[in-house]
């Protein structure tokens, strides 16, 4: 397949779209930090319109609240890269649309924006179904990637939101 984009990250999204279209379901995805590269990965695979339902590409605080409805007191009291906005953003994919599943990130890619609680690299990453218990604990992650730039922090966050897509 032709594309300008890693091998890794087509050959785990070719994956993620055989796996939804064989169980028959429907994806969305909530990025900031990735700024749209897990979608333009998704749609690098011919058949991927039976899979990915949309994307939202929410970079701002104010994109999260108008676009996913995360609320300004999750932002505020937690910060944008935290569990509780990453969760927020996934369930609000699946509000605003049709998806069965929803992958949201938001982190830290730099090299600017780290603290020392939150240093570059920091990214949070959460996966919401439409089918779920009311009770179910959210599904939702912070890791640190230690990587070399802002390109290799965004690469190593769109693979993880991929792998979370994997039924």
């Amino acid at each position: 397949m032709d594309s300008n984009l890693p091998q890794e990250l087509t050959d785990l999204a070719a994956r993620v779209v055989a796996a939804h279209k064989d169980a028959g379901t429907t994806i969305a995805v909530a990025e900031s930090c990735t700024g749209g590269l897990v979608c333009a990965a998704l749609t690098e695979i011919p058949g991927s319109s039976k899979v990915l339902d949309r994307g939202f590409v929410t970079y701002s605080n104010e994109a999260k609240m108008e676009e996913l409805c995360v609320p300004s007191d999750l932002i505020e009291t937690f910060g944008a890269v935290s569990v509780a906005v990453a969760w927020s953003m996934a369930t609000g994919a699946l509000k605003s649309s049709d998806a069965d599943v929803a992958v949201a990130i938001t982190g830290i890619a730099g090299p600017d924006g780290g603290t020392e609680l939150k240093p570059v690299g920091t990214v949070v990453f959460a996966r919401a179904n439409r089918d779920r218990d009311e009770d179910e604990e959210p599904s939702a992650e912070l890791k640190h990637f230690d990587c070399k730039g802002r390109a290799d922090v965004r690469l190593q966050a769109a693979l993880c939101a991929l792998e979370l897509l994997l039924p």
